[in-house]
């Protein structure tokens, strides 16, 4: 019987050309080729899965959410092993449930949570560089700090990211935001910061990490990034935090917090 499915995905995007299927002409290897080639091997029989939300080349997930209709006569665990024995060691289902045919990971979505690492050291951390971003020279996270408070709220983010549409709303709420340490033995300072949203905008995550590590190095004042907050796409250098430190945490549905 046909039944639509939910799994949540979890994923090493190091070699990956992003989640998304890129065009005939560009044949590279993403999450959703690999996922629909095992659903194929098990019977499945559709043209693309649904997913919660694009990541981009290098950048990793816990929590990525994919919905796909398929004929199954066996329990959802099955599936899961199933699907688990033909994908690669650094892509695995985490879990799989049946769900609503009317669900869809992205438009029913009540909000995304992100996690961005980095670390403050002169010499890079080679076990590190797949998942992190080495700044130097130090930051004062206080600054930081200061600058993620203000991002709570209703805000026009087009300084920081574009929609996915032309016609798109550059306004996204933002539920919290906070830096954090995070322990890392043979570091003195690494921090994570965590940020939840309605919603994102392409590459918004990553340019505000790399504007707020400006705030910590005191690149960046404080008030640029007040106007900047406040529409104004001129007042900073649109710069973008490296892809490997960001982690798509969990895609949150009915309630948000």
């Amino acid at each position: 019987m046909m039944a639509r499915y939910q799994l949540i995905l979890a994923y090493d995007g190091s070699r990956f050309a992003g989640f998304q299927r890129q065009k005939p002409s560009r044949p590279t290897m993403t999450i959703q080729d690999l996922l629909e080639q095992a659903l194929r091997s098990l019977g499945w029989k559709g043209e693309q899965v649904l997913y919660a939300g694009r990541t981009d080349r290098g950048v990793h997930a816990l929590g990525q959410v994919v919905a796909f209709d398929m004929e199954w006569s066996h329990p959802p665990q099955a599936l899961q092993a199933a699907l688990n024995a033909l994908l690669p060691s650094d892509l695995a289902v985490q879990a799989v449930m049946e769900v609503s045919p009317s669900f869809h990971p992205r438009y029913q979505a009540r909000g995304r949570c992100y996690r961005y690492r980095l670390y403050c050291a002169e010499v890079r951390y080679p076990m590190l560089e797949r998942y992190a971003w080495r700044v130097f020279p130090t930051v004062d996270i206080e600054a930081m700090q200061n600058a993620a408070q203000r991002l709570v709220g209703s805000h026009d983010f087009r300084a920081f990211g574009t929609p996915l549409s032309a016609r798109g709303s550059t306004i996204r709420e933002v539920h919290f935001a906070q830096w954090k340490a995070w322990q890392e033995d043979g570091l003195s300072t690494a921090w994570q910061f965590e940020i939840q949203a309605n919603a994102f905008l392409y590459h918004m995550v990553r340019r505000l990490v790399a504007a707020m590590v400006a705030i910590g190095q005191g690149r960046l004042a404080m008030e640029q990034f007040d106007l900047a907050l406040q529409g104004d796409p001129n007042v900073i250098k649109a710069e973008l935090a490296p892809a490997q430190g960001l982690t798509l945490m969990k895609v949150l549905y009915g309630e948000t917090s």
